[in-house]
């Protein structure tokens, strides 16, 4: 009978460096996207106010101006669910990387594929970031490997400014310009 032996080898080596970049990635996208409320408001901090006013008041039941809040509310929502759509192929990947009853190339090819995902979720923050910097207002990125779909707030998008959306995405990943998608929430 064998002794189960204590050194650690490449494999348990590159798995756990795998898990460690996966959660990284994921950090990162949840550390830079807007910080949420229970309820998926977007919560704004201290820092990110312009003028503070003590003291003014707010109708519980006004109506108010119902094109803004859709798009603030969408752009949340979609980071929301962007999150927890993440967070659950990250349980699953770990579930299955975790099995131990899997072959040395099923474990090779599950820690490729936590590599892919790890780099999409880097991708889509880069991608949000340069749109931002470009003057959108929001933005959100969805990346699958072979399509690309972005999803901006603007007042109207114009050709050279989908262009330049476009160039972000060509620089950034290895997705074909016809796979390239770009929609306008007002």
């Amino acid at each position: 009978m064998k002794k189960p032996s204590m050194i650690i080898g490449k494999k348990q080596i590159i798995m756990t460096c795998l898990t460690l970049m996966l959660a990284i990635a994921v950090y990162i996208n949840y550390a830079t996207g807007p910080k949420l409320d229970k309820t998926g408001e977007t919560v704004q901090t201290a820092s990110e106010s312009d003028t503070v006013s003590y003291g003014d008041s707010e109708f519980v039941n006004a109506q108010v101006d119902s094109a803004e809040p859709a798009a603030s509310d969408y752009f949340a929502q979609a980071r929301l669910d962007k999150l927890n759509n993440r967070d659950e192929a990250v349980q699953t990947l770990q579930s299955i990387i975790g099995g131990g009853d899997l072959s040395e190339e099923e474990m090779v090819v599950n820690a490729l594929d936590a590599v892919e995902v790890s780099k999409l979720i880097e991708s889509e923050g880069v991608i949000e970031s340069l749109v931002k910097a470009q003057g959108f207002e929001d933005c959100v990125a969805y990346l699958d490997g072979e399509t690309a779909k972005v999803v901006v707030k603007t007042e109207g998008l114009d050709k050279a400014q989908a262009a330049s959306i476009k160039e972000i995405i060509l620089g950034e990943t290895k997705i074909p310009a016809e796979n390239i998608r770009i929609f306008e929430v007002k």
